[in-house]
C-alpha cells in the first residue's frame, strides 16, 4: 500500500517513470545500493524525527552519512529524537524499510534534504517499500520531495 502512495505522489510530478521495483530487498542502504547497481553513498536515506511541539521532520541524507547531534541541535534547538517504529508510519504513510518523502500527508511534517547528497549526480530513496527505489539528481529529490531547505546536520 505505501508504494502505491509513493507512486500516485510521482504520477502527480510526472516523475512515476523512476520508480524501480526490486525482486530482492533494497531496505538498507546496502541492499538497496546492491538491488539499484550502485555505491551505498548514493542510496538517500530518510530519517524521521519527532520534535518537542510533537511534530515530525523526516531528513533526506545520502547512504554514507550519519546524523551529527551537534549540528541537529544547532539548527532544530533541541536533541534529535527518532519517531519510534509505531510513529514512523503514522507520520510518513511508509514503514521501516521503505520510507520517503513521497506522499506525507500530515501538516506538522516538515522534509528537509542534508547537503551530503550534494555530491552526486544521482540518488535513489525508497519509494514506500522494501523492494523500490527512484532515481533524482539531488535537486530533483528537493523539488519533488517538497522540501523545505538545504541543511547541513550529517557527517560523511
Amino acid at each position: 500500500m505505501s508504494l502505491e502512495i509513493a507512486r500516485k505522489y510521482l504520477e502527480e510530478k510526472g516523475m512515476a517513470d523512476r520508480i524501480m521495483e526490486f525482486d530482492v530487498s533494497s531496505a538498507t542502504v546496502e541492499l538497496a545500493a546492491k538491488a539499484v547497481g550502485t555505491e551505498p553513498a548514493k542510496i538517500c536515506k530518510t530519517l524521521s524525527f519527532k520534535l518537542k511541539d510533537g511534530s515530525g521532520v523526516l531528513i533526506q541524507v545520502a547512504g554514507d552519512a550519519k546524523i551529527d547531534n551537534k549540528k541537529y541541535k544547532d539548527f532544530f534547538g533541541e536533541k534529535a529524537r527518532m519517531l519510534s517504529p509505531e510513529e514512523v508510519s503514522e507520520y510518513t504513510n511508509h514503514e521501516i524499510g521503505g520510507v520517503c518523502a513521497f506522499g506525507v500527508t500530515r501538516e506538522d511534517v516538515r522534509i528537509y534534504c542534508d547537503s551530503s547528497m550534494q555530491r552526486f549526480d544521482m540518488v535513489y530513496p525508497a519509494c514506500g517499500s522494501s523492494n523500490s527505489a527512484a532515481g533524482f539528481t539531488p535537486d530533483e529529490l528537493f523539488e519533488v520531495s517538497g522540501a523545505i531547505e538545504w541543511i547541513d546536520v550529517a557527517n560523511y
